[in-house]
């Protein structure tokens, strides 16, 4: 992996794209749905796209058979998002895959990591998020219970990497309900925060804006969320409504179901007015 040390990023004013999938336990039909979305940003002017949870599938099951390939230096999955990168020449925040090793190179026993890679404009691996937050929950959903911790092994580390929109903090779905670890990504100067997301519909329509306009305005970040949004199984409806949320809190794009691409400017200017008019940082009595 080439190091940011060795490949320095400037900022650029950028336009980021939040991409929306339906993703099936078709791992073939989910790979040439992100490619055609990819695209679809690259062709809006994004430099950068955030892609959802469980874009390649969405089974968990499935997913840990998948994990086990995944260790393989020849996978399939990462090698899609290089190439994606390199052809369509910009960064791609690889929602999350699963991967049957540890940062260390160590081996889980028994079940994966949800993993987030980002791969810069030239198909090279900078950044790599293990999922911190592991959803175990109860959901008035035809699925009902949901248990990420029979599959999942929990991640350890707090992550930012530069990039051209600035300097992003990685986050996945249930992170989303956890404010300290947001804190840490700003103490770490995070500017924008990506959130690849898989919310039920149950609970998003009852949650996620609230949450995703909080992050964004407690922490005084951008934060670009790319989701599932629709009828992925007959037993799992997932809420949609991929967003790039402002500084301030404003909701600048969304969708609401169904595949598709939001595209949303990241200003440097506007994050250090937003800062300087309200220094909420600085007011912290810790």
């Amino acid at each position: 992996m080439s190091t940011q040390k060795d490949n320095p990023v400037k900022w650029q004013a950028s336009r980021v794209a939040a991409v929306q999938m339906v993703s099936t336990h078709d791992i073939a039909a989910n790979l040439n749905e992100a490619a055609r979305l990819l695209k679809e940003a690259a062709d809006a002017g994004a430099s950068i796209a955030v892609l959802p949870e469980n874009f390649a599938v969405l089974a968990t099951k499935q997913m840990v058979g998948c994990g086990r390939r995944e260790a393989e230096p020849d996978n399939v999955i990462r090698q899609f998002l290089e190439q994606q990168a390199a052809e369509l020449g910009i960064w791609v925040v690889g929602g999350s895959l699963p991967i049957a090793s540890r940062p260390d190179g160590s081996t889980v026993a028994d079940r994966v990591r949800a993993c987030c890679y980002v791969y810069d404009d030239r198909g090279r691996e900078v950044a790599r998020y293990d999922k911190i937050h592991l959803f175990d929950a109860t959901v008035e959903d035809a699925q009902g219970q949901y248990r990420e911790s029979d599959t999942f092994e929990p991640g350890d580390d707090v992550v930012v990497v530069d990039t051209p929109a600035g300097r992003l903090g990685m986050a996945i779905c249930y992170d989303l309900r956890f404010p300290e670890l947001f804190r840490q990504l700003r103490e770490k100067d995070a500017e924008w925060i990506s959130l690849p997301s898989a919310f039920t519909w149950h609970t998003g329509d009852a949650h996620w804006h609230a949450l995703i306009r909080a992050r964004a305005v407690e922490n005084q970040v951008w934060l670009v969320a790319g989701a599932q949004g629709g009828q992925n199984s007959e037993r799992r409806r997932t809420y949609g409504h991929s967003a790039i949320v402002d500084p301030w809190g404003r909701i600048l794009s969304e969708i609401d179901e169904g595949p598709g691409v939001v595209v949303g400017e990241l200003d440097r200017e506007t994050l250090k007015d937003i800062r300087t008019r309200m220094p909420v940082w600085e007011h912290r009595r810790l």
